[in-house]
């Protein structure tokens, strides 16, 4: 029976009468999982490739979900939700909580609980993709030509597979920074599986990792030392956002080192003795190194068939992210576009209704929110209020609101939450939101639809709120912050 292929007018391939599938894909993280699923669902033979489950990758390690289900998203939240108890610890006693005695913290317990999760995401994940009816082959894929995958096994025998399409999700990896003693810093890989829970962490970055780590190190007892090169963390976020983030890192104990870098690490007695470029030193138990991610390209052979790459090795690809090579695909963060799971599930969508489905389906990259599991958390969708004034044409229209949350007034707790919303002055529409304070994923999720949807700033006044929330602060907020012009400098006052 022939099978669909509807990508610049190919006729369909009769099974077996030229490649061994329709398409093959490599790498069986989100994008690869979803990408090869949903084109198994349009009637086409699939196979996946996939190195072997750890809890840390490497060259011959990996696992199906990929990052975000193994070493990423989904551990790190576990790890956030146990750091988070701490602070409900403290805030419980005003509500009538009497806790007589020391509370202890088990890192072994939550440490084996996470991996026996991500252990068991694993199976599901190989379900799913059995259940598609879809072929699984472990090892490292790699291309022989445009048609052509060749799969290394760890004992170095090797198969080869040919495809009409080939679709590439192999995701990216943590990098380390190039200074002396680098081998004694942690990723985010390690970090996720420590033995010890550290008492002293160093994290040099300024990231979604660095800041999320700082939370969690934090939350559970660490002394944490955060050192980033930027005068504020989380670079590419709104800067009144940043701001409030950085008050509220330190207003947990964690100590903030703006525009420091590290220059040198060196083993001593008492653990990693850690000099700044400022010539600062310190001694730690762990050093976690959270400066970027590098696309899995490397050992693709991708030049083999003609697929181009960037300066740091992000496959290069279409709107229809389609490579230079036409049969060869790629999606996710070996493409350096928005390097989230949600994003590769999407890109992976698209491709396989474009390629298999019948349909011209590109990525729609606007409006994507997303979130920083700080602890409170931060979270975004649309544009920033420097990205507004960078688009506009006119002017914009800042509304901000800062509140104490109903459950701060009991416990205590001096940290305020705080919500904006970014507006076109001449057509109302609201052109970005943000929220730093408790549960600010879950609100943003719901505001995310309604900029989806093109909402007026006179939308969300219409619209009633629920009460007592946070979130109906975002119905609420009528009083006009500040107007800004694209000539002008936006002003931060929180």
């Amino acid at each position: 029976m022939a099978r669909k292929m509807l990508v610049d007018g190919e006729a369909p391939v009769a099974d077996g009468e030229q490649y061994d599938y329709d398409l093959f894909v490599i790498g069986a993280g989100s994008g690869g999982v979803r990408g090869s699923r949903t084109a198994a669902s349009f009637g086409a033979k699939v196979a996946i490739c996939e190195l072997p489950f750890h809890p840390i990758s490497s060259d011959w390690q990996g696992g199906h979900g990929g990052t975000c289900v193994i070493r990423g998203c989904v551990p790190k939240k576990i790890l956030v939700y146990g750091a988070s108890f701490r602070g409900e610890f403290e805030d419980s006693k005003n509500f009538g909580w009497e806790i007589n005695g020391d509370i202890n913290f088990n890192w072994k317990k939550l440490l084996e609980n996470k991996t026996n999760e991500i252990v068991r995401l694993n199976g599901v994940y190989q379900r799913i993709l059995g259940n598609s009816g879809v072929t699984m082959i472990e090892g490292a894929g790699s291309l022989v030509d445009a048609h052509t995958v060749e799969v290394s096994q760890p004992d170095g025998s090797k198969q080869r597979y040919t495809a009409k399409h080939i679709l590439i999700a192999t995701g990216s990896r943590a990098q380390r920074v190039n200074i002396p003693g680098k081998e004694l810093a942690i990723t985010s890989d390690e970090a996720l599986s420590l033995e010890e829970l550290p008492k002293h962490a160093v994290i040099l970055g300024g990231g979604y990792i660095a800041v999320e780590f700082a939370s969690i190190w934090r939350g559970m007892g660490a002394e944490v030392d955060l050192f980033y090169r930027r005068e504020l963390p989380l670079r590419g976020f709104d800067d009144e956002m940043r701001e409030v983030v950085a008050r509220n890192l330190e207003g947990r104990g964690i100590k903030l080192h703006p525009g420091t870098n590290l220059s040198e690490l060196s083993k001593t007695a008492d653990g990693i003795k850690v000099v700044t470029d400022k010539g600062e030193e310190l001694i730690a138990d762990v050093v976690l190194f959270a400066t970027g991610r590098t696309p899995n390209s490397d050992r693709l052979n991708l030049q083999a068939a003609g697929v181009e790459v960037d300066q740091i090795g992000a496959i290069k690809v279409d709107e229809y992210s389609r490579t230079s090579a036409p049969s060869v695909w790629a999606v996710g963060d070996v493409t350096n576009r928005i390097n989230l799971t949600p994003v590769a599930l999407m890109e992976a969508t698209c491709f396989s209704k474009t390629v298999f489905g019948g349909q011209q389906v590109k990525p729609d990259y606007r409006d994507v929110p997303c979130a920083v599991f700080s602890i409170p958390p931060l979270s975004v969708v649309g544009l920033s209020e420097q990205q507004a004034l960078e688009e506009a044409k006119g002017d914009i229209l800042v509304f901000t609101s800062s509140f104490n949350p109903m459950k701060n007034s009991i416990s205590k707790r001096q940290e305020k939450t705080i919500m904006k919303l970014v507006v076109d002055a001449e057509t109302d529409r609201v052109l970005g939101a943000s929220m730093c304070g408790p549960d600010a994923p879950e609100i943003i999720q719901g505001i995310a639809v309604a900029l989806k949807c093109g909402a007026t700033k006179a939308s969300f006044d219409s619209t009633v709120g629920i009460h007592p929330s946070a979130a109906e602060e975002f119905v609420t907020m009528r009083t006009l912050t500040r107007r800004v012009s694209p000539t002008s400098k936006p002003k931060t006052n929180l």
